[in-house]
């Protein structure tokens, strides 16, 4: 059951974003549900990604920000550290905790001091800088390492057809 306190602190949170300003990025509501935003990032400069138009949803779990919300790209995406079907891979977005698997320290993934802001940061840091290294599409990773003019197509075609999207 969704909680007071976490529909108070998202409210407050997606505040912040409209009256602060994130540089190439805007979010709202989708049907009025405080627990889904619409994103919408413009690809950074000076990146393989720039001037795209890229949409998103961060769904947020009824116990945020205890557990973080999940982020999936809705506008086609060519990035090792985004899934083919769009979610977005990054360790913020990851549960609080140890990683089972090793990959990660505890202080790398969530903590309920990260807010909407903390993500769609690092988000452009991750469309700035993917991580062939732990890759969440194998095929992008590889591509980016061993053919990067092709990957560099790819996602310049992605971008160009992102406007018309719109």
């Amino acid at each position: 059951m969704a909680t007071k306190a976490s529909e108070a602190i998202l409210r407050r949170q997606l505040r912040d974003i409209a009256r602060n300003g994130i540089p190439g990025i805007s979010a709202g509501l989708v049907d009025d549900n405080i627990y889904q935003w619409e994103v919408l990032l413009v690809g950074p400069d000076d990146t393989l990604y720039e001037g795209g138009f890229f949409k998103a949803r961060l769904q947020f779990p009824e116990d945020y920000p205890l557990m973080p919300p999940s982020m999936r790209f809705e506008t086609p995406m060519w990035h090792p550290n985004v899934y083919q079907d769009g979610r977005v891979c990054i360790s913020i977005l990851h549960p609080p905790g140890e990683d089972k698997y090793g990959y990660e320290d505890a202080g790398e993934r969530w903590l309920p001091v990260h807010s909407p802001e903390t993500i769609l940061l690092s988000v452009i840091a991750m469309l700035s800088s993917p991580n062939p290294d732990s890759p969440a599409n194998i095929d992008a990773a590889t591509q980016l390492r061993d053919d990067y003019p092709a990957f560099k197509k790819k996602v310049r075609r992605l971008v160009r057809d992102s406007a018309e999207l719109l």
